[in-house]
């Protein structure tokens, strides 16, 4: 019978979809499962402490630190943004290079108004935008280097920031003093929660609280490369320029590429040089982080992670390739599963659906229940397992941060984590493809219209 032949292939496509997704995640389980006993063992044994702020936040600087924030379209946040910085930082060898485009007079205009502060300059790209991020960044770094041709006055540090970030007080100084002993130092990155956008926005609550709070601190205390969040992280100059000389030029981020941050970080490692992730408390127990608001809506936030997963898995592989270090191999590995992790959810959301049907047909006696597979039988055992524990993380990582409300909403907001993930994967995939036809790289770039300063802490 039609009905009979098709259940019966319908069963079979079913056991093979069900032993590659189960492959998989066990696979993945154990991957993360060396992270977590890493840390687990570097918090027993004491190895990793989160330190405490000991320098007063408007002590001096060691050098000149200039802070490059690049924008298009951000005239919602920008302003604000730069007031707080030059606000929270008083220190006078402090510079901030911010940048805008030619064609985009509402940014210019929300700069020029965060004040007429001497350690502000604001840089008008040449070129109607958007670019990418990382040839605004070139530019800025070429308006730092004729400042110190006129001024005499060599930039120690180069701190890179986001136009809706809200840094935080003592960041500037902690950055400084860490430099001291590290070539590139990177923060955690804190977003905020948003009353607006408890699920959407609250996914990235979760996901950097692990990553930041366990992910970075492994990866620091096993000395590979660390990849740079692209906000509250710091350079050292030396470390800059031979980047810059790496690369055959004066421009040290390469334009071409939509995670820069991502490959400068890495790319200190690879020439050498030593980085440092900080995990800082201050005066009231608050993280030094860099704080600010995620996209809010499904669209925004897979095309903010449609360009990670094009940038870190696609360019990443190509642009920078693999490693003979069995650990930086390892972390490689871990950074471009993207586009694999969303195909193996899929498959397992296909399975959500395909299972109801076929165990129907069993029931109905119009097909026959599958032989029992004792492999497939004991990886659902070990993925269930592994699925408990992973959920038992997430949550602990964000009640840590955000408290016990937000750690059970971290375990409800995992499904959604998983669709966004999985449309962010099949769009990376197509913008990758594009991008190889056509030899260019679109820069589909997140607009942000609220920064933290400007909404009261109760309603965030």
């Amino acid at each position: 019978m039609p009905v009979t032949m098709a259940l019966d292939w319908l069963g079979r496509i079913q056991h093979e979809l069900l032993l590659f997704a189960a492959v998989w995640f066990a696979i993945g389980a154990l991957d993360e499962w060396g992270v977590d006993l890493l840390w687990l063992w570097l918090r027993i044994t004491g190895r990793v402490r989160t330190g405490r702020v000991e320098t007063r936040s408007n002590a001096p600087l060691r050098g000149v630190s200039a802070v490059l924030v690049p924008a298009w379209q951000e005239a919602g946040v920008v302003g604000a943004m730069l007031s707080h910085c030059l606000s929270v930082w008083p220190q006078r060898d402090l510079l901030i290079y911010a940048g805008c485009y030619r064609n985009d007079a509402a940014t210019l205009a929300a700069m020029t108004a965060a004040g007429n502060d001497p350690r502000l300059r604001i840089v008008v790209h040449d070129v109607d935008g958007p670019t990418t991020k990382a040839d605004c960044l070139n530019r800025l770094y070429a308006a730092m280097r004729d400042d110190e041709v006129r001024s005499k006055c060599r930039v120690r540090a180069v701190i890179l920031h986001d136009a809706e970030d809200m840094v935080h007080r003592d960041a500037l100084v902690a950055l400084d003093r860490a430099l001291d002993t590290a070539d590139f130092v990177q923060l955690p990155v804190r977003p905020e929660p948003q009353a607006a956008s408890r699920w959407i926005a609250g996914h990235y609550c979760d996901e950097f609280a692990e990553s930041h709070g366990k992910g970075m601190v492994v990866r620091d205390w096993l000395g590979v490369g660390l990849p740079a969040a692209g906000v509250g992280c710091a350079f050292r100059r030396e470390a800059i320029d031979a980047i810059a000389a790496r690369r055959g030029g004066r421009e040290p981020f390469a334009a071409e590429c939509l995670t820069e941050d991502y490959e400068f970080g890495l790319l200190v490692g690879e020439i050498g040089r030593r980085a440092r992730f900080l995990r800082l408390r201050d005066a009231r127990g608050g993280l030094v982080a860099t704080r600010e608001f995620f996209p809010g809506s499904l669209s925004s936030a897979v095309r903010q992670k449609t360009r990670w997963l094009h940038g870190i898995a696609y360019q990443g592989w190509e642009r920078l390739g693999w490693s003979a270090r069995p650990l930086e191999l390892w972390m490689r590995l871990r950074d471009r599963r993207g586009p694999l992790t969303a195909l193996v959810l899929a498959v397992g959301y296909l399975l959500i659906v395909l299972t109801p049907l076929t165990a129907v047909g069993v029931w109905s006696g119009l097909s026959a229940p599958p032989p029992p597979d004792p492999v497939i039988r004991a990886l659902l055992i070990f993925n269930f397992v592994a699925l408990a524990w992973r959920v038992a993380m997430r949550a602990a990582f964000t009640t840590r941060e955000y408290g016990a409300a937000e750690g059970l909403l971290a375990i409800a907001r995992m499904p959604l984590a998983n669709i966004v993930a999985i449309m962010a994967g099949r769009r990376a995939l197509g913008a990758y493809l594009a991008a190889l036809r056509s030899g260019l790289v679109r820069w589909d770039h997140t607009v942000h219209f609220a920064h933290p300063s400007m909404v009261p802490a109760a309603v965030r």
